[in-house]
């Protein structure tokens, strides 16, 4: 762990008036804090519970406490009606199930990491919290790699400027950001 603050570059830019886009963009946020978690457990084991360990999990526990259960509802709000509309119910169904089994999953796990924040985490609890960690980044990945090869096309052919309006207006007014322009 050299830096920690890795979560600091986000790459690419989009707003709320490419809102598949955005969409996207947060999956690569996603994949960074879950490179992260798995180097916090490569860490703990290495160095302990040190600074650049308490803020490394700091940064996990803030994206996937805000920004995850912002992009799980925004996939609900949107992108999982639009292949049910679109022939692809199975699909959609299999993406709320991630949902649910990826918001058990972190609240199974998020005690690890407020422990590791609060300089509390005990080292002999490593391995099964590491295994935990490591079953949500799967599933995660898993999940992840379904919505950009298959959902995300499936909507976005069948997506009329209207609705892509409609989604980032919402998307936007849930944040508390500005619409996208007209």
């Amino acid at each position: 762990m050299t830096s920690p603050h890795p979560l600091l570059h986000t790459g690419p830019s989009v707003g709320f008036d490419q809102p598949l886009e955005m969409l996207a963009a947060c999956h690569a946020r996603m994949e960074r804090s879950l490179a992260l978690l798995e180097r916090l457990g490569r860490h703990l084991h290495e160095r302990g519970g040190d600074g650049q360990a308490r803020s490394a999990a700091a940064d996990v526990l803030r994206y996937f406490d805000i920004a995850a259960p912002l992009h799980h509802q925004d996939e609900e709000l949107h992108v999982l009606p639009l292949l049910r509309a679109q022939g692809q119910a199975g699909l959609a169904a299999r993406l709320r199930a991630d949902h649910q089994v990826m918001e058990h999953d972190w609240a199974r796990l998020r005690p690890d990491l407020q422990a590791v924040v609060d300089g509390a985490f005990d080292a002999a609890a490593l391995p099964s919290a590491v295994a935990r960690w490591t079953q949500f980044a799967a599933l995660y990945r898993r999940h992840l790699a379904a919505e950009e090869a298959t959902a995300f096309p499936v909507v976005h052919a069948g997506l009329t400027p209207a609705q892509e309006q409609a989604m980032g207006e919402e998307m936007a007014a849930r944040r508390g950001a500005r619409p996208p322009a007209r």
